[in-house]
């Protein structure tokens, strides 16, 4: 029998990257180990006897820098992650055996896009700005896309147009960051999607001058609602292209008991 995902693959589809490329120095999060990069072998180093020369790289990093994907043993709530499962139970020597990254499935699912700085008329939302469950509802309305069950749903601010201007500029520490707040994380756990994903440093709306002091949004969807989060998205080809559904694809490294993990999530759109 034919394979016919290598079929529609050679009948044209259009690949959207969404991950940021990762380089020391770029935007991130101050709460989380810095990402460095270095080739502690170098060519010329040595050589092998036929003249060849090989160079290798170390690589240190959060998992939870540059575009990345929220395990639920990312987030507790009063000493318990998702399901009620005791912080002190399920971590065995600074490992989650449950609830860390290596319990998340390979994601192809359906993929929405929700353009709700376009759905304001803006090219980005305002610093702080917190995107309500009513944006997203007028969101959905303006593009004619529903949300279903088990999608994975991208929310656009265009705040992620700053990502190239620096670290103060992306951060927003002192202006704020849009993002949805509890109101719209309900609004997404009703809406039982699988995962949901922003274009921002920390997916929710950031108060001005607080950081990352209050963070509703990642309670009510690591913890209460078992909603993945995706952080540090590029969502800006998908909005010039108008592309609010498409396959969307996520592998996350398969690091035992980690609480998150970089990751390059890919939409998949039909060509033409």
């Amino acid at each position: 029998m034919a394979d016919r995902v290598l079929e529609a693959v050679q009948a044209g589809v259009r690949i959207v990257d969404l991950g940021r490329q990762l380089f020391a120095g770029m935007p991130q999060s101050p709460n989380h180990p810095q990402f460095m990069h270095v080739l502690p072998r170098r060519h010329g180093d040595s050589y092998r006897p036929d003249g060849d020369s090989a160079a290798n790289d170390l690589l240190v990093t959060g998992t939870h820098v540059g575009t990345h994907i929220d395990a639920f043993a990312h987030v507790s709530h009063q000493g318990a992650l998702h399901g009620g499962a005791p912080v002190a139970e399920v971590m065995d020597h600074g490992r989650f055996l449950q609830h860390g990254v290596h319990t998340i499935a390979p994601m192809v699912r359906r993929g929405v896009l929700l353009d709700v700085a376009a759905c304001l008329g803006v090219d980005r939302c305002a610093a702080a700005y917190e995107i309500t469950a009513a944006d997203l509802d007028a969101t959905v309305a303006r593009q004619g896309t529903d949300v279903r069950a088990g999608d994975v749903v991208l929310i656009r601010s265009g705040w992620g147009a700053l990502f190239d201007e620096g670290t103060a500029a992306y951060l927003g520490k002192e202006s704020g960051v849009p993002g949805v707040g509890a109101q719209g994380a309900r609004w997404l756990v009703d809406h039982g999607v699988h995962a949901a994903g922003a274009d921002t440093i920390a997916f929710e709306r950031l108060a001005p001058g607080s950081g990352h002091a209050n963070l509703p949004a990642h309670r009510l969807l690591l913890v209460d609602g078992g909603v993945y989060i995706v952080e540090t998205l590029n969502l800006e080809e998908l909005s010039l292209l108008g592309a609010y559904e498409f396959t969307f694809v996520l592998v996350p490294l398969n690091i035992l008991g980690a609480t998150g993990s970089p990751v390059r999530p890919l939409a998949v759109l039909a060509d033409g």
